[in-house]
């Protein structure tokens, strides 16, 4: 009787209703419900199909194989997952020619509940189609490199007509395996709507280095994704070599960094003087990372044109970009603090010495002492003493400004200052040693007459 009711109440109207029921049953774990399960796996709800077939596990019932590979053929994607799911546990071997065409079903989700199950019912593919297709189910393409060539079509398959996500594995695996077909497809990857996908290719192409490929990369100079045009660059640069100057000079003037920054290192390594003017436009870049790639192929060019762009970075925000612009000025001239062209860098030199970051006051300091030290015929026009005391001046480079620090913002700066001057022991450095032990700070003050006492 009881029975009887429960089957009346599955076929009640309510859907809410029917799936209660079902939920209950498999709760109850009465073998007699079996029958009363399978008859809901025909339920006109999915959801209710889907939580019979999940239910039928629990009786571990060989009865349910048959209803449930029926199943397979339901149109609605969950319930073909929760059969596959179900005939899996279940454990029937007779199942496993049932479920092996499932590992081409158009649903993603279906081709990977499939492979698993197969797996468990101890399936192993009997050739290398097999195999392929349980590996695309699965998602794990790199297993694909283990089959070599064969996996090119598929692949290709998943690259026209997969989801972007599955896209990209493709192109990214294809780029792995040795095939002619390789660049063709790359080409036509080019076209996708994923900008990764595109980046994907992009790397491919710049490995294979075809001349013939060039004017297709070209084209995506003109990209409108940022990182899509770096990439072209890069890749254009193996492919067509002296023959991507011209669209390299053009993403000079980008508006994204990472263009910028892609075309600066490009012309560096292609060696192409005739960048030299457009890229010392770009030492004042907004960009930091820009600028690190500027000088750095500058400094690979070595053209002297560059000097005093290069010169003027040394006073750069970054500490990367001046460490990077000192390091390539002997390859612009040996003997750069004499040279002529030094006269055009005073007016940054000097406008740096205002500047609000520290940073940049420091270094110009520091290039001032080294220039007024070094450049004799400079010195009319670099004078950080004053000009009666330029005699008594003792030769080190380090003084003069050591002695501009001593009136900084910062009060830490002045005591270090007053501090480095007390161990150079530096007899010219008394007049300002006493003008600052009068600071209105104690601790400026102390490390002032500090110093003093050392230089006696």
């Amino acid at each position: 009787m009881m029975l009887w009711w429960t089957y009346q109440k599955l076929r009640a109207r309510d859907p809410q209703t029917r799936l209660a029921v079902v939920q209950q049953l498999a709760l109850e774990g009465n073998p007699k419900s079996i029958g009363l399960l399978i008859h809901a796996l025909k339920d006109t709800v999915p959801d209710v199909r889907c939580a019979a077939a999940k239910a039928l596990v629990a009786f571990q019932d060989r009865r349910a194989a048959a209803p449930l590979m029926e199943m397979l053929k339901d149109t609605v994607p969950l319930a073909r997952v929760a059969a596959l799911e179900s005939l899996g546990k279940l454990g029937d071997p007779l199942a496993i020619d049932r479920l092996v065409p499932l590992l081409r079903d158009q649903d993603q989700i279906v081709r990977a509940v499939a492979a698993r199950s197969l797996h468990r019912l101890g399936w192993r593919p009997a050739n290398d189609s097999q195999k392929i297709q349980q590996i695309l189910a699965l998602g794990n393409l790199q297993m694909l490199l283990t089959i070599g060539p064969e996996a090119v079509e598929p692949l290709l398959e998943l690259m026209r007509f997969g989801p972007p996500n599955k896209q990209l594995a493709a192109v990214k695996t294809l780029g792995q395996i040795k095939d002619p077909r390789l660049t063709r497809s790359m080409l036509e990857a080019l076209q996708k709507e994923s900008p990764a996908v595109r980046i994907a290719a992009l790397d491919n192409l710049e490995r294979i280095a075809d001349p013939a490929t060039y004017l297709e990369v070209e084209k995506l100079l003109k990209d409108g994704t940022p990182g899509v045009r770096s990439a072209a660059i890069e890749t254009a640069t193996r492919c067509g070599g002296k023959r991507a100057v011209p669209v390299l000079l053009v993403a000079l003037g980008d508006t994204s960094w990472e263009v910028r920054r892609a075309a600066a290192k490009a012309l560096g390594s292609l060696g192409e003087k005739s960048a030299v003017s457009g890229l010392c436009l770009l030492v004042k870049d907004p960009d930091y990372d820009v600028r690190e790639a500027v000088i750095t192929a500058l400094g690979r060019l070595g053209d002297p044109r560059a000097l005093v762009p290069v010169v003027t970075a040394l006073m750069d925000v970054e500490r990367t970009v001046r460490n990077l612009a000192q390091s390539v000025l002997r390859r612009l001239h040996k003997d750069w603090e004499r040279s002529e062209q030094m006269r055009e860098a005073l007016p940054a030199i000097q406008s740096a010495l205002s500047h609000p970051d520290y940073w940049v006051r420091y270094s110009a300091r520091l290039l001032l002492a080294q220039l007024q030290l070094d450049v004799k015929s400079l010195t009319g026009q670099i004078q950080p003493v004053a000009a009666d005391q330029a005699e008594s001046v003792p030769p080190h480079m380090a003084l003069p400004f050591l002695a501009d620090l001593l009136f900084d913002r910062d009060r830490a700066v002045r005591v270090a200052a007053a501090e480095a001057l007390g161990r150079l022991r530096e007899p010219g450095a008394a007049t300002v040693l006493a003008a600052v032990s009068r600071d209105a700070d104690p601790a400026v003050q102390q490390a002032a007459l500090a110093a003093l006492a050392a230089l006696n």
